[in-house]
């Protein structure tokens, strides 16, 4: 088992804020483009990289979305102090002691504050915090800052790629890992029988957006999600809190809180996984979604979905932590589904 941690970091670390992927998308157009038969991006941003089939009467979409959570600069008060808004989901409590990147006219690096826990009453040093106790400090006063920084302009987090025994550890290994694991396996697909769509799409985490109009213009009749799931196998959690454990696989998606996989599909991805020998587990989320949905459902004759996702701990926070082991096993599992398409009878009900 070996997989590029040399891309991945470099694919992990890239900005790319909801509607503003610009960076990212460069990185994958210039990897995925000797890889398929063409590529194209879309209105919304989406890079849509096709590899012809033996069929065109048939396809299937993979989606892995490339945008990341983030946030986005709403005002610079008189003393320099940078106020924000959220670019997808944040628990408010990861922001403490972290530092930010805000991408005016030129990257500078900021962190976040709140009040100082010394100063503090007793009621609020017993609440949660919330989003709008954080502020950015760049450090500098408001002419300067004034001069880099304006409302609109997109802030990602800043952590770089390590490894950490047999996991890597980076903010954005959701969804970071999913365009890893779809560019390698575009890399690695030999002979598929019907055209593979990979689709590398925007502003999952705001809506699944791109996804849908993605979907809706390419109408597969097969779906792949690839994302990340939850891996709550810490100490304290109940067995059946757990949804997956890293280590064990990557996981064949039963449902989410959005999707509701075809049981064909399910049936398909995991006889052909003990068919090839490769480590699985399932997933059963009761809340969130991914791009699985928007695949389903927004092209004009619907899709046979399911996905593969990768075992994730701390989700949402800088310090993501995926098994090396699990991200082998998606591309290896993502491949051959996708090349034994034509292997299974779809007609049954």
């Amino acid at each position: 088992m070996a997989i590029n941690v040399k891309l991945l970091k470099k694919i992990c670390e890239a900005p790319g804020v909801p509607g503003y992927e610009s960076k990212i998308r460069k990185i994958i157009i210039d990897e995925v483009t000797p890889l398929v038969d063409s590529v194209k991006v879309d209105n919304m941003g989406n890079v849509i990289a096709l590899k012809k089939g033996k069929s065109s009467e048939k396809s299937a979409m993979v989606g892995a979305h490339m945008d990341e959570i983030g946030f986005i600069v709403t005002h610079v008060d008189d003393k320099g102090f940078v106020r924000f808004t959220t670019l997808g989901g944040f628990d408010p409590k990861t922001l403490t002691a972290q530092r930010v990147v805000i991408h005016g006219k030129k990257d500078v690096i900021g962190v976040m504050g709140t009040k100082p826990i010394h100063v503090m009453s007793p009621e609020e040093r017993n609440r949660m915090p919330k989003i709008k106790d954080y502020y950015i400090d760049l450090g500098m006063k408001k002419e300067e800052v004034e001069k880099i920084v304006g409302v609109g302009d997109p802030i990602t987090r800043e952590r770089e790629l390590i490894e950490m025994g047999d996991c890597v550890n980076c903010k954005s290994i959701d969804n970071r890992v999913s365009v890893f694991i779809l560019i390698e396996t575009l890399r690695k697909l030999k002979n598929v029988p019907y055209d593979v769509y990979g689709v590398f799409t925007v502003q999952e985490e705001v809506g699944i957006r791109g996804a849908n109009v993605a979907a809706h213009s390419i109408n597969p009749t097969f779906g792949f999600g690839l994302d990340t799931t939850i891996a709550f196998d810490l100490p304290g959690a109940a067995a059946h809190e757990k949804v997956t454990s890293l280590g064990e696989g990557a996981a064949i998606k039963i449902m989410d809180a959005s999707t509701i996989c075809d049981y064909r599909m399910i049936d398909y991805m995991k006889k052909t996984a003990d068919k090839k020998k490769i480590k699985w587990q399932p997933e059963l989320l009761t809340a969130g979604g991914t791009d699985t949905a928007g695949i389903q459902r927004m092209g004009k004759d619907g899709a046979i979905s399911g996905a593969v996702s990768i075992p994730t701990r701390h989700l949402h926070q800088v310090i993501e932590m995926a098994h090396k082991e699990d991200i082998d096993g998606g591309i290896k599992l993502l491949k051959v589904c996708l090349e034994e398409l034509d292997k299974y009878d779809w007609e049954h009900r």
